[in-house]
């Protein structure tokens, strides 16, 4: 008997399977046999061409049929565009391919590590670079050192209960009353505690559960020393008397 090939060579489908969670959308020639497609799924889902069993869905997910003919042809099934093939394989574990704790790891001990001449630590060692280069960590470290200093030499200068100006880049200019000068456990170095005047801060006076100061929610921010500038700064009041 003589089978005849209909409709474009080339099919869009999506496959999935019964032991794998993702779907892949692939293109199949029409003139596979029904045996080679299954060789095919194989790498693609993971499950055994010898148990596996076929079956095609249409586009609202109604079976059509089953790819049960090892020998057929692809075409001479009712696959069309966007139509689905399932894979099922009751030979494999659900989830079997997916299970991360079943790779084994390919790790490196820390000398093992420092004889290959292909790292890219050996690179930056032979080419001083990097944290290799001793005059440039250096020079970082004095820079940090100097950065700290002139933060917490303004941070001294900022007293709990001065009114400040709160002025961060790419922010609105906000106004208030300093309520918190220190270090934090939420992050290293310097900061001020704003109580503002408007409810454009971000907490309470709370960070991690810690409580530093006083605020109603949304009225509480804190700020890096170098942003904040103290003096007369009265409280910003709506002007009731005009419209």
């Amino acid at each position: 008997m003589n089978i005849t090939i209909s409709s474009a060579p080339i099919v869009n489908v999506r496959v999935t399977s019964n032991i794998n969670s993702f779907a892949a959308e692939k293109r199949f020639d029409k003139s596979l046999t029904i045996g080679d497609l299954k060789a095919r799924l194989e790498l693609i889902t993971g499950a055994s061409s010898g148990s596996m069993i076929l079956s095609v869905y249409d586009e609202k997910d109604n079976e059509i049929c089953a790819l049960n003919n090892d020998s057929a042809l692809l075409g001479s099934f009712p696959v069309e565009e966007n139509y689905r093939i399932h894979v099922v394989d009751n030979s494999k574990r659900v989830g079997e391919f997916e299970d991360l704790s079943k790779v084994q790891k390919f790790e490196l001990s820390e000398d093992e590590y420092e004889k290959k001449s292909d790292t890219v630590r050996n690179f930056l060692l032979k080419n001083k670079l990097g944290k290799f280069n001793e005059e440039e960590q250096a020079r970082l470290q004095k820079e940090k050192e100097e950065a700290e200093r002139k933060e917490e030499e303004k941070a001294k200068t900022i007293t709990v209960g001065d009114r400040c100006e709160a002025r961060v880049q790419g922010e609105p200019t906000r106004r208030g009353e300093v309520m918190f000068v220190g270090k934090t456990e939420f992050k290293s170095g310097w900061w001020v505690g704003i109580k503002y005047d408007e409810p454009l801060g971000k907490n309470d006076g709370r960070v991690g559960g810690k409580k530093y100061f006083e605020a109603p929610m949304k009225y509480g921010g804190f700020v890096r020393p170098a942003n904040v500038e103290v003096g007369d700064f009265p409280e910003i009041e709506d002007d009731l008397d005009e419209m």
